[in-house]
């Protein structure tokens, strides 16, 4: 994006996962970032990094091609009407505001380009897969910048139905937490089998993150790679009867992601 301008506010741990890629792959020339902590110190100052602590101090010729709004939802309401100067035609805005709904920055900003993003934290290893909904005043070349500017932190998709963002926060969104779950519970599984627990929080650890590795570039299902794992009437079988069994990890994930969309759809209003 060749003399491009992103203004992004906020720059906590998304945020800074965000401008550090951008920086590393040039997606624009001109970054100026807006957080009232001031620029984080892991970042090293950068030619091409204004950063200012308010919205106030931004210059009136400013006319960025894309807003990124990077701050909690708890306070997006009293944020984003500060940038309601910058809605043009030229302009598209996107917000990785879980639970914020296009909608709602309609509401502050007017019939803008809007783009709602739902990342996932490992976002912070350039790891992230995000899930964006565009409405209808988004160009073409507009959702291209929005893909150069996801690809940052790691995978993106699109959907065109913003209701399947309450499923896509429930499984990606907040399925990092589950994976971490999962290696606690591993870990301490392996304690009460008698293993030293920092073994068994070893054995755990990389035994996830190689086996989600091996899934990510395997060109087999996940079901698949399971089947191959499983020997009949050996030890992960013997495991797998009570895994899959009634009341076992599908029943509880099934739960666990229809709460987890409910909640979503709650917090959306």
């Amino acid at each position: 994006m060749s003399g491009g301008t992103v203004v992004l506010v906020g720059c906590g741990q998304m945020g800074s996962a965000l401008l550090r890629g951008w920086l590393k792959s040039g997606a624009a020339s001109r970054f100026v970032v807006v957080e009232p902590a001031g620029a984080p110190e892991v970042l090293a100052p950068s030619p091409r990094v204004d950063a200012h602590r308010d919205a106030s101090e931004l210059s009136e010729g400013l006319a960025p091609d894309a807003v990124v709004f990077a701050v909690k939802p708890q306070i997006i309401d009293a944020v984003v009407p500060a940038y309601r100067r910058f809605a043009q035609p030229a302009t598209v805005f996107m917000s990785i505001a879980a639970g914020t709904t296009i909608a709602n920055l309609v509401r502050h900003l007017g019939d803008g380009a809007i783009v709602r993003v739902m990342p996932n934290t490992p976002a912070a290893i350039g790891r992230a897969i995000s899930v964006a909904c565009a409405n209808s005043r988004v160009s073409p070349d507009q959702r291209q910048l929005c893909e150069l500017l996801l690809s940052a932190i790691g995978e993106s998709t699109w959907v065109e139905e913003e209701a399947l963002l309450d499923a896509v926060t429930a499984v990606s969104g907040s399925g990092p937490a589950y994976v971490f779950l999962l290696i606690e519970t591993l870990a301490a599984a392996g304690v009460k089998a008698g293993l030293p627990a920092p073994l068994a929080a070893r054995l755990a650890l990389a035994t996830v993150a190689g086996s989600g590795e091996l899934a990510r570039v395997s060109h087999e299902t996940p079901a698949r790679l399971r089947e191959n794992v499983t020997s009949a009437g050996g030890t992960t079988r013997a495991a797998l009867d009570v895994l899959m069994g009634e009341h076992g990890l599908g029943e509880l994930m099934d739960k666990a992601i229809a709460a987890a969309t409910r909640r979503s759809r709650e917090l959306a209003g």
